[in-house]
């Protein structure tokens, strides 16, 4: 069952990992799982399979804290959400699926080559927005399938994947970045029930529970900024988040970082 026989100050650097990576996380709809794991193996020395597993637990808590924060800042396009809803649920239980039966992270290199590239795209989209003009993006089911499917069977990608490719349709940031994190509730909840069964509570821990208190407490704060930030700076944002992110786990698969 639960590890509670955990002292305050044993907790307060996994509140702070947590706090820090959905700030980030509601700000800009991507990165949780990569900058929580890099902060909990290279700087605080958690093995990597647990930092895993408790940042998939913790996903649970904090999209649901995030969620509401962006439905209370208005920052949720609730016909995008009926749009995506529903496939990214089927994509994730799918690749739930196959993650347990094969390996599927021989793929993410080439994705995240991918989203480097859409990162790019995004910077030059940025760089060259002068008066915004948002469009409601068309291609969403098939996105949302694919997002789901590998967010499940890669360890991670709903953000990133649907995040950026709803704006490189041309979606409005600060809707688009809430209603993918509003979404994601539902998704991560869908991937946590097919895998229930084999993780049990025993992945709850001083880790867990102070990345889930971090994580909460910073919910409002994304979703705050999200609405308040022009347009082209949190364009700007996303473009080098996705870019920084999509380098460091092309490194991490291909062994180019030590110790990850």
């Amino acid at each position: 069952m639960f590890d509670l026989g955990i002292g305050v100050w044993d907790v307060v650097p996994f509140i702070v990992v947590g706090f820090a990576a959905q700030v980030i996380d509601g700000a800009l709809g991507m990165a949780f799982g990569v900058i929580s794991q890099t902060m909990l193996v290279s700087v605080l020395g958690v093995a990597p399979a647990a930092a895993s597993a408790s940042t998939h637990l913790v996903e649970i808590f904090t999209t649901g804290a995030s969620g509401a924060s962006h439905i209370v800042h208005r920052n949720v396009d609730w016909g995008l959400f009926k749009r995506l809803v529903p496939f990214g649920i089927v994509g994730g239980v799918l690749g739930a699926y196959v993650l347990s039966n094969i390996d599927a992270s021989v793929a993410r290199p080439y994705i995240m080559l991918y989203l480097t590239g859409i990162g790019f795209y995004l910077l030059v989209k940025a760089i060259r927005m002068s008066k915004p003009r948002f469009e409601d993006p068309r291609m969403t089911r098939p996105l949302a399938l694919t997002g789901g499917f590998l967010d499940a069977a890669g360890g991670g990608g709903w953000g990133p994947v649907v995040t950026s490719n709803l704006l490189v349709q041309g979606g409005d940031p600060a809707k688009v970045i809430g209603t993918v994190n509003t979404a994601e509730f539902l998704l991560s909840l869908s991937i946590s029930i097919s895998f229930i069964g084999a993780l049990g509570f025993s992945a709850f821990s001083a880790v867990t529970i102070g990345m889930i208190v971090g994580g909460v407490i910073a919910a409002p704060f994304g979703a705050l900024l999200a609405k308040r930030i022009p347009p082209r700076v949190l364009l700007f944002a996303v473009a080098l988040v996705l870019i920084a992110t999509s380098a460091f786990s092309i490194a991490k698969a291909w062994h180019l970082i030590p110790g990850l």
